[in-house]
C-alpha cells in the first residue's frame, strides 16, 4: 500500500460562532467545538484512507481560551500516524476575534479514527509519514500516545463492567 505524507490529509475548517452556538455564558458549547474537532478529524482521515472511517477514540480536549458569540473559529487537522486500520489525527482549534485580530489556540485534541469497509470491518490505511518539524514532533510520540489509549481503554471497560446497565435508582 502507497504511503501517504501528513500533509495530504490536511482539513482546514472555519466558523463564525454565532449566538445560537453560545451558551449562557456568551461563549461556544463545548459540546460543539467537539462536534467541530470530529468533523474534521474524519474528513482528514477519510482523506488519508480514501474510505469510510469510524471514531475510535477522543483524547483530552482542554478549553483553553473561551471562544465569544462573534469570533471565528479555525480548526486544522491531519493524519499524524498510523498504524494497520487506525489513524492519529491531531487537531488544533484557533479562535479570532475578528474585530482586533487577536489570535489563541483554544483546544487541542488527538482523535482516533478506524477505516471500515461496507461491512464495518477494519480495513488497513496507508502509512502517514512526516516531513516537518511539527510533523516529526507529534509522529514521533504517537506510538506511546496509542499505548496510553490502549491502557485507558481497558479502564474504561473495567467501569462499563463493573457499573453496568442497570439505572443507579434500581436495587436488588
Amino acid at each position: 500500500m502507497e504511503k501517504k505524507p501528513c500533509i495530504d490529509s490536511l482539513v482546514v475548517k472555519n466558523s463564525h460562532v454565532l449566538p445560537t452556538d453560545t451558551n449562557n455564558h456568551g461563549t461556544l458549547f463545548g459540546g460543539q467545538l467537539m462536534a467541530y474537532i470530529d468533523d474534521v478529524a474524519a474528513i482528514a482521515a477519510t482523506r488519508h484512507a480514501r474510505a469510510t472511517v469510524v471514531t475510535a477514540s477522543t483524547d483530552s480536549v482542554d478549553f483553553l481560551y473561551p471562544v465569544n458569540a462573534g469570533d471565528a473559529i479555525c480548526l486544522e487537522a491531519f493524519v499524524t500516524w498510523t498504524r494497520n486500520t487506525s489513524m492519529e489525527v491531531f487537531v488544533k482549534a484557533v479562535k479570532e476575534e475578528l474585530l482586533t485580530g487577536k489570535r489563541a489556540v483554544c483546544a487541542t485534541a488527538f482523535i482516533t479514527m478506524v477505516a471500515v469497509d461496507d461491512n464495518n470491518t477494519p480495513q488497513e490505511v496507508p502509512t502517514a509519514y512526516p516531513e516537518t518539524d511539527e510533523e516529526n514532533w507529534l509522529h514521533s510520540g504517537a506510538a506511546a500516545r496509542a499505548q496510553h489509549r490502549k491502557e485507558r481503554r481497558g479502564v474504561s471497560k473495567e467501569f462499563a463492567n463493573r457499573f453496568g446497565t442497570d439505572f443507579p435508582w434500581k436495587r436488588d
